[in-house]
């Protein structure tokens, strides 16, 4: 996120000494993106970073990917036997060279840190309450809240009821859309949310202490270690790179007077991908318009729509949880009689997030066993 932020005790210049009270160094790290090219963030330690008492063994994640036929498919992910923490009870479901997409349902909280040295992340919250404890700071999570954590932020998560999440990991940084932002990054006038949206770190002024295990993970799994101090200890922070959260209904829709293409229902942006949602909306006022969308075929991209709330009224027959995934090269679009359904119709009462990817997805195992295999057939008209 490229705006400026400052947390807690500082010197007045990069790089020179900064003492405590006893006259102690603190330890100076800067987080970056492309080396130190682009974004990034200087943090202030009280203990150094650096210093590790063991390094455990990996333990691979491995994709096994389903060799399923090209079609449509209905995941209905709250059939999933997923429970644990927010890093245990992850189960991937789709994934190429580009993203993972997971569920989880985290019943506990954790009892280490972790540090995804590989993938930036998007947890969206579908139910339950939490709180995310970083190296930046915390933040209290609710349903709606999509909270974005950059690669190499150390986190946490605490859980007050349980929490449903759908997440998705990227190879890269996850962003505002580019076509929302004037040159110096800032959100423009006719962009659906603005950074009054965005929630930062808030920053905790009692440090940590002593050693904990710091899961990381890496493109072949997760390698455990020991850190000698933890790294929660920071006595201050700026710059531009840190975790940061929005909620979904903070998310301003953009009508017309017909149909809207869903780009204007981006609301993120990754390499390779886009993240959309659709939200409550006024429905187009043209006096013969259709609010459901036209049939469309995806010729460059794979669509996964993660159903949150509401009637979503191109859809029949799929529960809040589920993912319809419709791959590029074939046509989707209402279904029979949603059409004739939503003609009149004010506003829409839905909540969904989209992920479009440009390179085709691979399922896993785990998706094939909550898989409604009489899902591409829902478009016969049955009348």
């Amino acid at each position: 996120m490229p705006f400026y932020q400052s947390r807690g005790h500082l010197p007045n210049k990069r790089h020179i000494q900064f003492r405590d009270d006893e006259e102690n160094l603190y330890w100076e790290e800067l987080i970056s993106r492309e080396g130190f090219s682009h974004i990034y963030s200087n943090v202030y330690h009280v203990h150094p970073p650096t210093a590790v008492k063991k390094v455990g063994k990996i333990d691979p994640v491995k994709m096994e990917p389903w060799n399923q036929e090209h079609r449509h498919h209905h995941i209905q992910t709250r059939k999933l036997d997923a429970i644990g923490d927010g890093i245990s009870s992850r189960i991937p479901l789709f994934f190429n060279s580009d993203v993972i997409l997971s569920k989880a349902n985290a019943t506990n909280s954790m009892d280490y840190l972790y540090r995804n040295g590989n993938y930036d992340e998007c947890l969206f919250v579908h139910g339950g309450k939490g709180s995310l404890k970083t190296n930046f700071g915390s933040f209290a999570l609710g349903v709606g809240d999509y909270a974005i954590i950059p690669r190499g932020v150390i986190w946490q998560l605490d859980v007050d009821e349980p929490l449903e999440l759908f997440i998705v990991e990227t190879d890269g940084p996850i962003e505002t859309p580019n076509r929302y932002r004037n040159t110096m990054g800032q959100l423009l006038e006719h962009a659906p949310y603005s950074e009054r949206d965005i929630r930062t770190p808030e920053f905790e002024t009692s440090h940590s202490e002593g050693s904990i295990e710091v899961k990381v993970r890496l493109a072949q799994g997760l390698q455990s270690y020991e850190y000698r101090h933890h790294p929660f200890d920071l006595v201050g922070w700026d710059g531009y790179y840190f975790p940061w959260i929005i909620n979904v209904n903070d998310f301003m829709p953009i009508t017309g007077k017909i149909h809207q293409p869903p780009p204007v229902h981006q609301v993120f942006q990754a390499p390779e991908l886009v993240i959309c949602n659709f939200v409550s909306r006024l429905f187009d006022y043209h006096p013969e318009a259709v609010p459901a969308p036209y049939a469309h075929s995806n010729v460059d991209s794979d669509e996964i729509l993660y159903y949150v709330a509401g009637d979503f009224m191109s859809r029949k027959g799929v529960e809040h949880g589920s993912i319809t995934y419709h791959p590029m090269g074939l046509p989707h679009g209402p279904q029979p009689g949603k059409i004739e359904l939503s003609l009149g119709a004010k506003e829409a009462d839905e909540i969904a997030v989209m992920v479009d990817t440009f390179k085709p997805l691979k399922m896993t195992k785990a998706a094939s066993i909550i898989d409604d295999p009489n899902y591409p057939l829902s478009w016969l008209d049955e009348s």
